[in-house]
């Protein structure tokens, strides 16, 4: 009697050690960016196969070119930068897709300054140098990507900004988690944020702090950044009386993308003129 009592309090034990590391992992893959998150997405086989290796694509900027900036980790990080034509104190961060800071990443670029005008936009890149250029190159980048790297580039990039400063941030997918972290982090000087598909904030402290409109432009199909997560981030925003708007296309994750096998042209064009709409307003 004293052994079965023995094996079925061990057995108990073990159930509910394995029902909280259950509860924690769910709750890390649900939560902000973060190593353990991507790490998950980039070994999931579905994520990578709903990705095609981009088209070969090469982009000469005629107003962009590279700069670098000392990061808070004692390093430095690179960037496309595309300067505005008058002096101006408007900073748009860029933030890439898991691929990397590639010719596609820097067209949008210059693409938006073109576009928005009076201000000067920084393509970041989180993988200091490295571009996938397959799905598999790509997991792997975005899966070794280091939360504690990723933070001091964006505070380098702050601080190349400057106190004064005002900024606005967007990403998709990978960037689009990091473009809400990356406005968060700007706190005060942040004047807005566009999220396309990236994982949404699930922290209510980190919530009631934030001071910028969002724009969060998901997916209905998308089987990572659920309609039930985006939700449950819009509904947090609104209770603590946040500014935000979502606009969640009938089309999968990934959609703006045009390599992506499920590009969606009419709603990747309808999604950028928001995003420009957007910014524009959002500039000071």
């Amino acid at each position: 009697m004293k052994t079965l009592f023995r094996l079925l309090s061990v057995l108990f034990f073990f159930s509910v050690v394995s029902q909280n590391s259950f509860a924690q992992n769910q709750h890390s893959c649900c939560a902000a960016p973060s190593t353990a998150m991507f790490a998950m997405l980039g070994n999931d086989e579905s994520f990578k196969a709903s990705h095609l290796s981009p088209l070969p694509f090469h982009y000469e900027s005629p107003a962009g070119q590279m700069i670098s900036f000392k990061t808070s980790d004692g390093k430095t990080s690179s960037a496309f930068e595309v300067k505005s034509k008058a002096s101006t104190q408007n900073y748009l961060f860029v933030i890439h897709e898991w691929w990397g800071l590639n010719d596609y990443i820097k067209q949008q670029a210059e693409q938006l300054q073109n576009e928005l005008g009076n201000v000067n936009v920084i393509a970041l890149d989180f993988y200091d140098g490295k571009i996938a250029t397959n799905p598999d190159e790509a997991s792997k980048m975005m899966s070794e990507a280091k939360e504690e790297r990723i933070r001091a580039i964006i505070n380098g990039a702050l601080g190349y900004a400057g106190k004064d400063a005002k900024i606005q941030t967007i990403g998709w997918c990978f960037g689009g988690g990091w473009s809400l972290q990356a406005a968060m982090m700007a706190g005060k000087q942040c004047t807005g944020c566009v999220m396309y598909y990236g994982m949404p904030e699930a922290d209510t402290k980190k919530i009631q702090s934030i001071t910028f409109p969002i724009l969060g432009i998901f997916a209905s199909q998308d089987k990572w950044i659920t309609p039930e997560k985006v939700s449950s981030f819009e509904n947090e925003m609104k209770k603590y009386n946040k500014q935000i708007t979502v606009k969640s296309f009938n089309a999968d994750h990934a959609f703006a993308n045009p390599s992506n096998p499920k590009h969606d042209k009419a709603a990747t064009a309808e999604a950028h003129t928001m995003a420009v709409d957007f910014l524009r307003k959002n500039l000071r």
